[in-house]
């Protein structure tokens, strides 16, 4: 942990993303990506997990490093701590649909670590947060240009 200070951390978050059996493709555009986020300093990758879901809803989980293809993205791991247990890991396998593949991602939001640490300096602390779905943004949108529409 010498490399990185508690108190300087920011924000951890994690997204579990699915895709239908046989089409992930975790190692093309998607690492490509992840490796430019963290190379700008805009995330600190913490923890990773690949999830396969079997049609009877059995769970296997296997860390990057263990993932054949994917073991490029194991050097992106910050040397923090393997952050999910293997009831967190059950867990967030609940949402995902039978017979599906996912990637679990942990990630430090590095760019908020100054505001973060600021603020807990403060003695304030984080009660709430939350994330609104680019698919909700995008039918809002949709919902109120329809409603102009008719409107016209």
């Amino acid at each position: 942990m010498a490399e990185y200070e508690l108190e300087d951390l920011g924000p951890v978050d994690y997204l579990v993303i699915e895709f239908p059996a046989g089409h992930q493709t975790f190692a093309g555009e998607i690492a490509a990506e992840l490796a430019k986020l963290v190379d700008a300093g805009t995330i600190r990758l913490v923890d990773a997990v690949v999830l396969a879901k079997g049609d009877d809803g059995v769970v296997a989980a296997v860390e990057l490093a263990d993932a054949g293809d994917l073991s490029p993205l194991v050097q992106l791991e910050a040397d923090l701590a393997e952050l999910l247990a293997a009831d967190e890991v059950i867990q967030l396998a609940d949402s995902m649909t039978p017979g599906s593949v996912a990637a679990v991602i942990v990630y430090e939001n590095v760019w908020a670590g100054p505001f973060a640490a600021s603020v807990r300096r403060a003695g304030g602390q984080l009660v709430a947060t939350g994330r609104i779905p680019i698919q909700a943004i995008i039918a809002s949108i949709e919902a109120d240009a329809s409603a102009a529409e008719a409107d016209a």
